[in-house]
């Protein structure tokens, strides 16, 4: 079947670039056509088997003209099981354009990867005809996640209300018999199973009917789901009894018996067990609810008068109000007034922050007793918030390496069951007493069988980590890092930012005799007005403090890894480590020894290649450092340094916090060659801002951040609190949620293996006992607490 597709391409400049791309595309066996617009800088193809999105895609990206992709988040209602995931994946996956697709039962929703421009509302319709409600998320944002939980007890109990006087006429006589004889003297039996057909009847059409509206055409497509099974076993139930109840004579007199009370309780157990099971995913998924929550509706805009907006019309640049005990709407800048701002959901602290004109204001954070206007300077998904909610949700849901063997299962374990409740019922009726231990043995089976526990299993287990995570202010990028971070074995720290405050402030001065050391420290300040070195920031502070007038400068030079050079009055400064200068002065050489020594950092100053001051600068250690060192090693992981600094300043730093294994003067380009000499199993820690090569060869990269600050896309977890213990939390973290996976799967496999073959009779020859349809409703709905039970003990986890 022809199909067409649009690529968005980058790295297209000119007609040739046009004419590569088409002749690229043509060259692909089952190309029909490619044309090429270079205005918008997209590629419409027709093509046929073989071709296909994703060797086109490899094509057009090694011929220099990568196709860009993008991801549509759907909220998916109406999946319940493993099965339905698996369905609605392989719905997405069938339509044009589609890379890759993954839905979430955890979460409820599906994570779609294009190449093309399919838009969302077209996924959606083809999730709807799949059976499932479907929505872009941003559509769906109204939606209250409570709205299924009160649905679903609102059938359970209406199906209750129906099944208690069924299930007391069927089953009171097994408790009290002489109420089985009291109850037949009133009502003659064939009325009674007229009554309780009837209602029966009603369950299954009025709150049992979402079984059967799903689960029938999913099992008419092959593809049948939880949804059929519980079809199937209360169907089957409902239609024997039926007919024990108008044409007894069909029935062998030894098999008249009616399981009306089977077909509802089967209905009105799984109502309740869902109806738990979607009040403990609210539970699970409340961390994203809670930092939703921080997010104000409404603004004060000044124009210039104060109006109350919604959020959403704020644009960058407007003023804002922002009254003593409110919530900063969005993030900005102070443009006028005086407060202390409580940024503790961002930063851990709780001691509020002093806010001045100039300083940085992010959404969601609490203005104390003080007024303020603030300039808009990010709006909506751009805020700082609104990242962190979106890096959590990624997170959640994403799907960790060892899902692939459970999907893989649930794929066939449907139709297995399916299968095995048909050979019970055929073995049953062959060697059986009689029709009716056959269909109870089937319907059993149906029954018991539970796809849901192997289908939450793993989802729910990182739902509830990573929330818990983000409460501890760990941000996990990626699910993945889950998994990995259970195995790593050393973990490499960048120093500066990370063990230390990253804040350094100048200690003393020293100069040659004869020297001004303030006229040194305004060159060296003057030439730092052009450098991000975190030194600089201190030379500058220690300036200003001083009064001191900076020279203009010209020429400015940044050597990586050295310092930094420019003219003033056209004389060359240098400013920097050892390695911008000749061999040092006596009294130079030895006030930079004993600096070192002591951990602290150097920063000569000299004209031309002669130093002429030294600038003895100090980085305080992190109070938590020691200790999350010491914590990291007792979990039997080798820490490991990686500086730029020299290394008697590093080796002071590393003796003081308890780190063995050192990396000196290592230059940024370096980093990441030393990550690669440490061999597989590394974690890089670093602030992000000139790490990202070591970050992303790292097996796992975790960047410290401390609110607005925090390098959110240069690593695969962030640490919002920039506090090195933080490291200690995500690998605690990430061991507690792999064993949990490992629980939840040995209990969702174990459960099914056991129970199944109980259910479909096994055990009634050797004298064991025949389980009824109803107790494997319950079983089946138990299974499933039974996973998000465990899961939520996630909640409380300390490290």
């Amino acid at each position: 079947m022809t199909q067409t597709i649009r690529f968005q391409l980058d790295g297209m400049t000119c007609a040739s670039c046009v004419a590569r791309a088409e002749r690229v595309l043509a060259a692909q066996d089952g190309v029909t056509s490619a044309h090429v617009n270079l205005g918008t800088e997209s590629a419409d193809v027709r093509f046929d088997a073989p071709a296909t999105p994703e060797a086109m895609a490899s094509a057009l990206a090694r011929a220099g003209y990568p196709a860009r992709q993008r991801q549509v988040v759907l909220a998916v209602e109406g999946m319940t099981c493993a099965a339905c995931t698996g369905r609605v994946e392989r719905v997405l996956r069938a339509q044009p354009g589609v890379a890759e697709a993954s839905a979430n039962l955890a979460t409820r929703a599906a994570t779609v990867t294009l190449w093309g421009e399919t838009d969302a509302g077209t996924l959606a319709a083809a999730v709807a005809r799949a059976g499932y409600q479907a929505a872009p998320m941003a559509e769906s944002s109204d939606h209250d996640p409570r709205a299924e939980e009160t649905r679903l007890w609102r059938d359970a109990t209406i199906a209750a209300g129906l099944t208690l006087p069924v299930f007391v006429a069927e089953m009171g006589g097994h408790l009290v018999p002489a109420f089985h004889h009291w109850l037949h003297g009133l009502v003659a039996m064939q009325s009674l199973w007229l009554a309780e057909f009837l209602l029966v009847t009603l369950v299954l059409l009025w709150p049992g009917a979402r079984f059967f509206r799903k689960g029938l055409p999913a099992l008419v497509k092959a593809s049948p789901d939880m949804n059929s099974l519980v079809a199937l076993g209360a169907g089957a139930a409902w239609a024997f009894s039926t007919l024990v109840t108008f044409a007894p004579a069909l029935i062998p007199p030894a098999s008249r018996a009616v399981y009306f009370e089977a077909a509802a309780v089967i209905v009105t157990l799984i109502l309740c067990g869902r109806g738990l099971e979607a009040r403990a995913r609210g539970r699970a998924g409340a961390a994203i609810a809670r930092l939703v929550a921080l997010q104000p509706k409404t603004a004060l805009r000044l124009s210039p008068d104060p109006v109350e907006v919604p959020i959403a019309a704020l644009l960058a640049g407007d003023r804002v109000q922002v009254r003593p005990g409110e919530r900063v709407p969005v993030d900005g800048v102070v443009v006028e007034g005086a407060s202390a701002v409580d940024e503790s959901m961002l930063t851990g602290e709780p001691l509020p922050v002093a806010k001045a004109p100039g300083d940085g204001l992010t959404g969601g954070t609490v203005n104390g007793t003080g007024g303020l206007v603030m300039e808009v300077r990010a709006v909506g998904a751009a805020t700082v918030l609104s990242r962190i909610i979106a890096m959590v949700a990624e997170a959640q849901g994403g799907k960790l390496p060892v899902q692939a063997l459970v999907d893989r299962i649930t794929l066939w374990f449907v139709p297995v069951v399916m299968a095995l409740a048909a050979l019970a019922f055929a073995v049953w009726l062959a060697v059986g007493p009689g029709l009716a231990e056959a269909l109870v043995a089937g319907v059993a089976v149906l029954i018991i069988a539970c796809p849901c526990a192997m289908g939450l299993a793993t989802p729910v287990s990182i739902l509830v980590g990573t929330g818990r995570a983000a409460e501890m202010g760990v941000l996990f990028r990626k699910g993945e890092a889950l998994q990995r971070l259970e195995t790593v074995r050393r973990i490499a720290f960048d120093k500066t930012g990370t063990l230390t405050m990253g804040k350094p402030v100048v200690q003393a001065v020293h100069v040659l005799p004869g020297l001004d050391a303030d006229r040194l420290l305004a060159l060296a300040a003057a030439v730092e007005r052009g450098s991000e070195h975190p030194l600089a920031g201190a030379v500058l502070a220690e300036a200003t403090r001083r009064g001191l007038a900076l020279p203009e400068t010209t020429g400015f030079q940044a050597h990586p890894g050295r310092g930094a050079a420019a003219l003033v009055a056209g004389e060359p400064v240098l400013v920097g480590s050892h390695r911008l200068f000749g061999p040092l002065e006596d009294g130079l050489a030895e006030t930079c020894r004993l600096a070192q020594a002591q951990g602290q950092g150097v920063l000569l100053v000299g004209r031309g290649d002669r130093a002429e001051a030294a600038i003895l600068v100090a980085d305080p250690i992190k109070p938590s450092a020691a200790a999350a060192i010491a914590r990291l090693q007792a979990m039997g992981l080798e820490p490991v340094m990686i500086t730029g600094d020299a290394r008697a300043t590093a080796e002071a730093v590393a003796r003081d916090i308890g780190i063995a294994t050192i990396h000196a003067e290592i230059m940024p380009a370096q980093k990441a060659e030393v990550i690669g000499s440490l061999g597989a199993g590394t974690v890089f820690v670093g602030d992000g801002l000139n790490d990202a090569p070591a970050l992303a060869l790292a097996d796992v990269g975790i960047a410290m951040g401390t609110g607005t600050d925090v390098a959110i896309e240069a690593g695969d977890v962030v640490l919002m609190r920039g506090d090195p213990m933080g490291v200690a939390q995500a690998i605690g973290l990430s061991r507690a949620v792999m064993r949990n996976i490992r629980q939840n799967l040995f209990w969702a496999f174990g459960y099914n293996t056991v129970l199944i073959p109980v259910a479909a009779g096994l055990l009634v020859p050797f004298g064991g006992p025949q389980l009824s349809p109803m107790l494997g409703a319950a079983a089946m709905a138990l299974s499933s607490l039974f996973v998000l039970g465990n899961a939520l003990r996630l909640k409380r986890w300390r490290g």
